[in-house]
């Protein structure tokens, strides 16, 4: 019997970053399970990276997205358009003015653009259609065939590690061409201290940029791999002091949101540990859970923190009305986190086991029932 002082309404969650693989690779996910498991997870609205098959480069190829979306998402799902033709992180830009009345903005998520001309010409375009770049930040010549982070553990190991720098020197790149643009970017996934510094010196500027972080470099670091392909990511768990300054970027506003990067693959893509596994955790229903036990029930956090990361600034960031979607949280349901329970059809997670606190009973977009746990009955 559930009490009702423990039934918690929030706002639904706004998910920046999201891949739900279809069209192109639907074995991993498709856009009915990764929207069903947003919704168990107390999120409304979801946005998608365009690594698929086509990419959304062109009106017909997000054609092909926009109907499996609308015919099959049982949350709102918003997609991005690629940077560059063919998601390449190079070459030719995509159509940004025929493109930006129908996305959410632009990126080459997985591909970092690494030209700075490139880069330069994408944002003056993307500036002037008012629409914003939303980047994966890496220096692909700096990762010299890393898969986990540059730190004790690949040293103890014996693994090939990604150095930070991959991903700040890219992020200070792509500053200074904010800073000579005035294009809207928003960060993705900042996990390394140095990123949360050149951000932190770039909103004092007054740039227009924001940035997210996920819960695993919040909750996790280097000192706690396993030889595992569910702790296979990128960029990488990274170093205790990493984490540290993210909680810090929280807690002074300069990181904006968490965003899970919910990344499916299959178990056989997985299971190939850390060195030739495929790179990527699911997120959507562990995220506010994980969040509320781990750092606003052990007081690093408070609750309105975590609402803002997750439900508030996300929808400022994307210029989202306040709307009447809202979730159900039980936050006296205790459970061990089991993958095979699940609505994804990712299962790799890092948090498999882990005690958590906080279960979604209930979302409700614009007065739509989208998702009830089969335990919850209205008292």
């Amino acid at each position: 019997m559930r009490s009702s002082s423990n039934i918690q309404r929030f706002l639904a969650f706004v998910d920046l970053h999201v891949h739900f693989r279809e069209p192109g690779f639907a074995y991993k996910e498709t856009i009915a399970t990764g929207s069903l498991a947003a919704a168990a997870g107390g999120y409304s609205d979801v946005f998608t990276m365009p690594n698929l098959n086509p990419a959304p480069d062109s009106l017909p190829a997000l054609q092909v997205q926009q109907q499996i979306i609308d015919s099959t998402a049982c949350v709102n799902v918003h997609p991005y358009a690629c940077i560059t033709k063919g998601q390449r992180g190079g070459g030719e830009l995509v159509d940004f003015k025929a493109l930006a009345p129908y996305v959410a903005g632009f990126s080459d998520d997985g591909k970092g653009v690494q030209d700075e001309q490139t880069m330069l010409e994408a944002m003056l375009r993307c500036k002037a259609v008012g629409s914003m770049i939303v980047e994966h930040c890496e220096v692909e010549s700096l990762l010299r065939g890393g898969y986990i982070h540059d730190g004790e553990y690949a040293l103890r190991h014996h693994h090939r590690g990604i150095c930070s720098e991959s991903e700040w020197r890219e992020v200070e790149r792509n500053l200074r061409l904010v800073e000579q643009t005035a294009c809207r970017f928003h960060v993705c996934h900042v996990s390394t201290k140095e990123s949360v510094q050149l951000i932190r010196q770039a909103k004092r500027q007054g740039l227009p940029v924001t940035c997210e972080t996920a819960p695993h470099y919040l909750l996790l670091d280097d000192s706690m791999l396993q030889e595992s392909g569910n702790w296979k990511m990128n960029p990488p768990i990274r170093s205790q002091a990493d984490r540290e300054a993210l909680i810090e970027g929280i807690e002074d506003g300069t990181i904006d949101c968490v965003a899970t990067d919910h990344a499916p693959h299959s178990q056989e893509e997985k299971q190939k540990g850390l060195a030739a596994s495929a790179f990527g955790i699911v997120g959507l229903e562990t995220a506010f859970p994980l969040l509320y036990t781990y750092l606003v029930k052990e007081k690093i956090i408070s609750m309105d923190t975590l609402l803002q990361l997750m439900a508030i600034r996300p929808r400022q960031i994307m210029n989202m009305p306040l709307s009447d979607s809202f979730t159900l949280f039980d936050l006296a349901d205790e459970y061990l986190i089991d993958p095979t329970l699940f609505h994804s059809k990712g299962r790799a997670t890092p948090f498999e086991g882990w005690r958590v606190n906080g279960r979604c009973l209930l979302t409700v977009i614009n007065g739509k029932e989208v998702y009830r746990h089969p335990d919850y009955k209205d008292s």
